[in-house]
């Protein structure tokens, strides 16, 4: 071995023995990230960037660049790392390949760098992270949520020029995201699998990646949150985990939630009638009688309130869709009667309106002549009162659920009405925490985004 290759053997042992540091000291002092942080395998790749880069599986490296962060600052190799992780943790190496590249890494560096200044950790702390605070105090009454999706919108509708783009992009680097880009054929081509020993095999795909970091971002919110409540601050940290973790509800599967069973005139082919299928056995010996019966059990709603939340920040069209979209999940697929009674009320305050709908043409000309009325303070209660009203008179044979719209906050009924309840709220820049919107014990809660509630099916 000449000295050359002697040299690079020592630097590359010093190298990782740096990033092994990093990775213990982010364990002691951070515990919930415990899986995220020893999800990777680890090699020295300077042929495939002169920093650090991560795909969610492999951690490449150059060794001479993890030397050089030591000395100019022995907390950057951590903080480095860090970022890394966090960017997985987010899913921020899933791209769709349509990305505008550049604005993308660095929405992501922002959103990452954003969140480790957040967490006020004396080891994390780097000489440009200060001059990261001073930009983002400005920047985040801009960007009401601190994801990267929302500051690559925002940086595109922007317009940015190059000089503020190449700044920031140094200001808030910490690693290389050329892995994002590529493709498994590609990587392959690349030998980046080589030298990982009995690890050298790719993962089968992306998607088994990304679900095994989405289970990761899922327990560290979890943990974070009860980390919160003792104390510690982590709030940028958490707004990332929550949003990367929102659900994407199939809105007409919660709704099935509020079914009541009844029979209809139907045959059912799944069930037939023992005393014919005994009987053919007994007469004819090897041949029994099936009869299908007539009635099958199913689900539907027969009786059901639509309340809508008219105070003021919800738009016409889109509460159109949102009961547009409701109606016709109740009628497919067996989940509604032929007759039904639906009350579509509007509500601030107080009762603005009340609409009841039978058939489909009722309906049609109800959504083809809607208008919002109200537009004053949000209380929940009167639509409770109102509705329990109707079912006093018997207006309600058997209603079993009411479905709430709203987008804000309001009073709730201190007692748990005698039908099934929902709230959807609608998450929009004014209402960037619905999921933090408690809601009464009996009753559900779901979140949706404008955009998912107007493509809800």
């Amino acid at each position: 071995m000449n000295m050359e290759q002697e040299k690079q053997k020592k630097t590359e042992k010093i190298a990782a023995e740096i990033i092994q540091m990093s990775k213990n000291k982010l364990l002691v002092n951070m515990r919930f990230m415990d899986m995220a942080l020893n999800q990777f395998r680890m090699a020295p790749k300077p042929e495939v960037t002169p920093f650090t880069a991560c795909d969610g599986d492999v951690y490449l490296y150059d060794p001479a660049h993890i030397l050089n962060a030591y000395m100019l600052d022995e907390n950057l190799p951590i903080r480095n790392f860090l970022h890394s992780v966090l960017h997985c943790v987010f899913k921020h190496f899933y791209v769709n390949t349509l990305v505008n590249q550049r604005m993308w890494d660095l929405a992501c560096d922002i959103a990452v760098e954003s969140a480790i200044n957040d967490l006020a950790l004396d080891y994390l702390n780097i000489t440009k992270a200060k001059e990261q605070v001073q930009f983002f105090d400005l920047f985040k009454k801009k960007v009401q949520t601190v994801s990267a999706e929302k500051i690559y919108r925002y940086f595109l509708d922007e317009k940015l020029s190059e000089d503020l783009v190449e700044r920031l992009s140094l200001l808030f680097k910490g690693d290389d995201h050329v892995l994002w880009y590529l493709t498994q054929e590609q990587k392959i081509k690349m030998k980046l699998y080589a030298g990982f020993g009995q690890d050298a095999k790719p993962l089968p795909s992306r998607l088994i990646l990304l679900q095994g970091w989405a289970d990761i971002a899922l327990r560290m919110q979890t943990e974070l949150e009860v980390f919160l409540v003792q104390g510690k601050g982590a709030g940028l940290l958490t707004q990332n985990l929550r949003e990367v973790n929102r659900e994407r509800y199939d809105y007409s599967e919660f709704l099935k939630k509020f079914a009541v069973r009844a029979e209809m005139m139907k045959l059912n082919p799944d069930e037939f009638d023992y005393n014919y299928y005994t009987y053919g056995l007994t007469l004819y010996e090897n041949m029994p009688l099936i009869e299908p019966l007539e009635y099958k059990e199913v689900k539907r709603i027969r009786e059901f309130v639509i309340a809508i939340d008219t105070s003021g920040s919800t738009s016409g069209s889109l509460v159109q869709t949102f009961v547009q979209k409701t109606y016709n999940i109740l009628k497919s697929t067996e989940s509604f009667f032929s007759k039904i009674n639906l009350h579509i009320i509007q509500c601030d305050a107080d009762i603005q309106e009340d609409v009841k709908i039978t058939t489909q043409q009722e309906f049609d000309a109800y959504l083809k002549h809607m208008q919002l009325h109200g537009l004053g303070g949000t209380d929940f209660r009167p639509v409770f009162e109102y509705v329990n009203g109707l079912v006093d008179r018997k207006e309600f044979e058997n209603l079993k659920g009411l479905i709430y719209f709203t987008d804000g906050y309001g009073d709730f009924p201190k007692k748990k009405p005698p039908y099934d309840t929902a709230f959807v709220f609608v998450e929009n820049e004014n209402y960037t925490a619905a999921n933090n919107y408690e809601i009464p014990s009996w009753a559900m809660k779901l979140v949706l985004r404008e955009e998912e509630v107007r493509h809800c099916s």
